[in-house]
């Protein structure tokens, strides 16, 4: 890799006042702090001891000529060390950071200068240390400018006798003497691209972790005030959480006035009464489907670039491009946000019969289906009655085939180069009959379907499916696959596992085959028990000739046969017992298969 960091040491006071300064963008100050007080504790804890804490990794961003002359100063935006950075912040500068339920707290680390040398002198505050004199409750306290330590270690005496003021006088400077300690810096030069930067991070941090590129891009907004991207930062912060707690927004209200009076808080107060939780996006989601949407583009990566002003064929970098990258994602953000927008989308997949969030296996493909809403929403190819119609076979395609399953933003971004070159209608047909080709509904899908993961994409489009078709529950007229799976009801094994384990000694993996799973009413699930198949269908059968009670309320030959049919099970499973299982399994697949090729028709 060419040479495009430098390492440096700093104070950690000199990196508190990088940050008191904003010569350091830390976004995840206004992101809850996902730290516990004791990780916080054993940080301060390290820090007196001399131990290392590891490096910082900052990133300079690029100086761009700005409107009427002069230059942007890029901020340096801290891309690794936010939660060390803000712990430092929270126990020795004494900020309030945002827990998970984005309420400001205050983290206060106590220290104890009387501790013997083999314990540790730093606490989380507790009943204990509040009643015990010698603790002093808040570390933060001496880190004041104006802390005497002198009259401090007085009083301290004072109030613990025996205390010799010489020791506690050391244990103070010691505990001072943080501020003075080193961190390692390491700041990587504005011409690094992305994946450089990725790369330095991976091999400096111990864990391997991978870098979000959504974190970057995050950092790059927050970091960015010529164009509000603070505002537009806490934004996606706020809707994704309401998202998931709509009743989040009375905190907003109450407690956050100067996001109340941006237009972004109108944007998202619908979220208030939302309770849906099919698509719930993060803020990797949100930025996502907007920079697609907008700029018809699948790498998160080039969008760091562009809000950069990066003009990616003359490789420089350019005031103009930063302004209308920005101007881009905030209309694409707010496209994301919009009420109607969204409401629609989730009904679209909703009347597509994915009704809740246990059907739904990909986020991928959830935000590429909401992104190509919103841009056939704006094609005029593309009539209003349709948009619903092609996202929906279009969301139901890339679930049955994985097509944004891993690591799939180069699918991405490649189906939107073609569709912004070609147009939509001739990608999508292209994509449709070349994925699912006969092949793929005869070989492939049976295939899929052989498996006992419940969270694979071919028994979930099954499963929708069968809600779209308001489908009855096995043995049922009154209790549909839907009513079941809102509450996940009794999935029932058709050939029952007592039943597989005792005749074939079979293993989880035969017995829990998707392919032998039925949604059924619990009291029939326990009537039925561990009885052949061939034996309890049987009796069904022939209470419905006779008019006779048995565990279901199916009471003529034609409604059960109609029954069995859109369960997907053989019609031959009346004669079918453990010697069958394995045929049984096969012919299943290839029902459910064609179950779902029919659905699919139906869209």
């Amino acid at each position: 890799m060419r040479d495009c960091y430098s390492v440096n040491n700093h104070p950690i006071s000199a990196v508190l006042g990088y940050i008191e300064a904003g010569t350091f963008a830390i976004p995840e100050i206004q992101r809850p702090f996902v730290w516990s007080r004791t990780q916080v504790r054993d940080l301060i804890d390290s820090l007196y001891n001399g131990y290392p804490c590891g490096y910082l990794i900052t990133w300079k961003n690029p100086d761009v000529r700005i409107k009427g002359g002069g230059k942007s100063i890029g901020k340096t935006v801290l891309i690794d060390g936010q939660q060390r950075v803000t712990a430092l912040m929270a126990a020795i500068s004494g900020q309030q950071v945002l827990n998970d339920d984005y309420e400001y707290v205050r983290i206060r680390i106590a220290f104890n200068p009387l501790s013997d040398d083999d314990e540790s002198p730093f606490a989380v505050p507790d009943a204990s240390t509040t009643k015990n004199k010698a603790w002093i409750p808040d570390i933060s306290e001496l880190f004041k400018p104006d802390f005497d330590a002198f009259n401090f270690v007085l009083g301290y005496v004072q109030n613990n006798p025996g205390a010799n003021p010489s020791k506690v006088n050391q244990k103070i400077t010691d505990l001072l003497g943080i501020k003075a300690r080193q961190i390692g810096v390491i700041q990587i030069s504005p011409d690094c691209t992305i994946d450089e930067v990725t790369e330095i991070f991976i091999r400096i941090n111990s864990k391997g972790a991978v870098l979000s590129q959504a974190d970057f891009a995050m950092s790059k907004i927050a970091s960015d005030e010529v164009h509000g991207g603070a505002g537009l930062r806490k934004a996606i912060d706020y809707f994704c959480h309401l998202a998931v707690k709509p009743e989040f927004w009375s905190k907003i209200s109450n407690h956050d006035q100067e996001f109340m009076g941006t237009k972004y808080a109108g944007e998202i107060e619908w979220l208030k009464n939302d309770h849906d939780d099919i698509y719930d996006p993060d803020y990797n989601d949100v930025l996502r489907v907007a920079f697609m949407h907008e700029f018809g583009r699948g790498k998160l990566a080039d969008l760091v670039a562009l809000l950069s002003g990066r003009d990616f064929k003359e490789r420089t970098y350019k005031s103009n491009i930063a302004d209308e990258s920005f101007a881009k994602l905030t209309k694409g953000v707010e496209r994301v946000f919009d009420k109607n927008n969204f409401t629609d989308f989730v009904l679209a997949l909703r009347s597509a019969g994915f009704i809740s969030s246990g059907l739904v296996s990909s986020k991928g493909a959830l935000n590429f289906a909401y992104n190509l809403y919103l841009t056939l929403r704006r094609d005029p190819n593309i009539a209003a009655t349709d948009v619903k119609r092609y996202v929906q076979r279009w969301y139901v395609m890339s679930v049955l085939t994985g097509r944004y399953s891993g690591s799939s933003e180069s699918v991405m971004d490649r189906d939107m180069r073609r569709i912004s070159e070609n147009g939509f209608l001739q990608v999508f047909d292209e994509i449709i009959r070349g994925e699912l080709s006969d092949a793929f509904w005869n070989v492939n899908l049976p295939q899929r379907l052989e498996t006992t993961s419940t969270r694979t994409g071919a028994w979930l489009v099954y499963l929708a499916a069968q809600v779209k078709n308001a489908q009855n529950s096995l043995f049922s007229t009154s209790l549909k696959i839907s009513d079941l799976l809102t509450t996940m009801g009794d999935v029932h094994h058709i050939f029952p596992k007592a039943y597989l384990t005792k005749e074939l000694d079979a293993t989880k993996g035969l017995y829990n085959q998707v392919a032998n799973y039925a949604f059924v009413e619990k009291r029939i699930n326990i009537a039925i028990g561990p009885d052949c198949p061939g034996e309890y269908f049987t009796i069904a059968k022939d209470a419905c000739e006779n008019g006779s009670d048995y565990f279901g309320n199916i009471h003529d030959i034609s409604t059960l046969e109609e029954n069995i049919c859109g369960n997907c099970i053989p019609d031959d499973i009346f004669d079918m017992d453990a010697d069958d299982y394995r045929r049984f399994l096969t012919e299943r697949r290839q029902l459910m298969a064609a179950y779902i090729h029919e659905y699919f028709k139906s869209l």
